[in-house]
């Protein structure tokens, strides 16, 4: 009982959290177990757990939930009332797969639940439990366009459905919308730095970490099983790994860093390219690993701490204004802010944070952040530019703007048989998708600066 009760108070203070200021999943759970002290690591993964499930069908739940409450709505009540009602209808309705009405179990969170919240606190909504517990889910279609039955019984936004159709098609879109509904795969980067990749997988093997390697793609590993979280683990303290998806790995194998140069790495933290950069150097040249936020950079310093990365500068600077930088790079990284349209699977919460204008917003952030870290690459020097989304306006589109406005660069292919060709005839650019690539939607495009 008392690692449900701590797990449920997790949850429910993690999506209160989400709900007031827009925080990532991780970052929710790490201020709710400060901020109640929890530290126990059953709690923590089956409170991560609970918020992320929820979170990815929050759609149709809400929609179930208004149902149900009308004419009430789900907007009439506290953050903590409407995180329980949500927590409620996933771990009764969605999670109990078998279909049958579990009155015992459902009891025991309403009671659970009442110890967090308090009886007066519950007291409103109690009525409507029974009907949460009995109602059809189906009830959520009835007066749906085509387009909205897709966005809830895929767990998107309607817009997103629309958006996907016109660039994929529909039936690629079903696919791509389909697999949002699950994780990623989970993928660990070897660290050759430490120790040869050989030594690190018998480490690896001796904690029960089960892996696989990915083809085309260096140190790059699939995580098939492990007895423990991989964050908790000897090997990962001691800088071994790194946690790192397959495509955010492929996007730095692209840029292909050599021993020697001078390589700017843009948006660096927290660290996950700067440490494969460095690693590809062999820690020989130089990186200037650069971002606005100084809480950001401290985390980057550990990363770099236990990656044991010797040839990496931090820069606390915005890439929205001029960067003071007077060196010429060999080699510019930028990795921008984008809509997270590509990793929904592994942020279920982005995909409720945006809009459709929130791309055309997005593009424009990018934009000035191309044009100031165009100047920065001497003749002969690479910019590579890479995003977690799959929409054209944050990619070939702003590929196509930089090359009309900055003849002095060309689109260079990139060597490797990962990933499909760029959209809108940019076929240089790789696109790497979800769904058939088992890892986040990324793009990824490769200029060089000529005369």
């Amino acid at each position: 009982m008392r690692l449900l009760k701590e797990a449920w108070t997790l949850a429910i203070e993690s999506l209160s959290w989400i709900e007031l200021k827009g925080l990532s999943e991780r970052l929710a759970l790490v201020r709710a177990s400060t901020q109640l002290g929890i530290e126990d690591a059953d709690a923590l993964k089956l409170a991560y757990k609970l918020v992320c499930e929820t979170l990815r069908r929050k759609n149709l739940i809400d929609r179930f939930i208004n149902k149900v409450l009308t004419p009430d709505s789900l907007s009439n009540y506290s953050l903590g009332v409407k995180a329980f009602l949500r927590l409620y209808v996933y771990q009764t309705r969605i999670e109990a797969k078998s279909g049958k009405i579990d009155i015992d179990g459902a009891s025991r969170i309403v009671g659970t639940a009442r110890s967090i919240l308090g009886w007066k606190e519950l007291h409103p909504i109690e009525e409507y439990l029974g009907l949460l517990l009995t109602k059809p889910l189906e009830i959520v279609y009835e007066g749906l366009s085509d387009e909205e039955k897709i966005g809830i019984s895929t767990f998107n936004q309607t817009w997103f459905v629309k958006y996907c159709f016109k660039l994929l098609g529909r039936a690629e879109t079903l696919k791509l919308l389909e697999n949002t509904a699950k994780p990623p795969p989970t993928y660990i980067r070897i660290n050759t730095l430490k120790a040869t990749e050989e030594d690190i997988i018998k480490k690896l093997e001796a904690e029960r970490i089960k892996i696989q390697k990915v083809k085309g793609l260096e140190h790059v590993y699939k995580v098939l099983k492990t007895n423990k979280p991989l964050v908790k683990t000897t090997s990962f303290h001691t800088g071994l790994f790194y946690v790192q998806d397959k495509a955010s790995c492929f996007a730095v194998k692209a840029a292909n860093p050599q021993s020697g140069m001078t390589v700017m790495d843009v948006c660096a933290a927290p660290g996950a390219k700067t440490t494969y950069i460095a690693q590809l150097m062999k820690n020989k040249g130089q990186i200037f690993s650069i971002d606005y936020s100084k809480r950001r950079i401290g985390v980057w310093r550990e990363e770099i701490r236990r990656m044991g990365v010797k040839n990496a500068t931090p820069v606390v600077a915005d890439a929205l204004s001029s960067l003071p930088l007077k060196i010429k790079a060999d080699l510019l990284f930028l990795d921008p802010p984008c809509t997270s349209t590509g990793a929904f699977g592994k942020f279920p919460s982005a995909k409720w944070r945006i809009s459709r204008r929130s791309v055309d917003k997005m593009a424009e952030i990018q934009w000035k952040m191309l044009k100031n870290c165009a100047s920065l690459v001497k003749v002969g020097g690479f910019l590579v530019y890479s995003t977690c989304s799959i929409t054209v306006e944050e990619n070939e589109m702003l590929i196509e703007r930089f090359l009309k406005h900055y003849p002095d660069f060309v689109l260079t292919e990139i060597a490797s048989s990962l990933g499909f060709p760029g959209l809108r005839g940019l076929s240089a650019c790789r696109r790497l998708y979800p769904h058939i690539h088992e890892c986040n939607g990324f793009f990824i495009a490769k200029l060089e600066r000529k005369n």
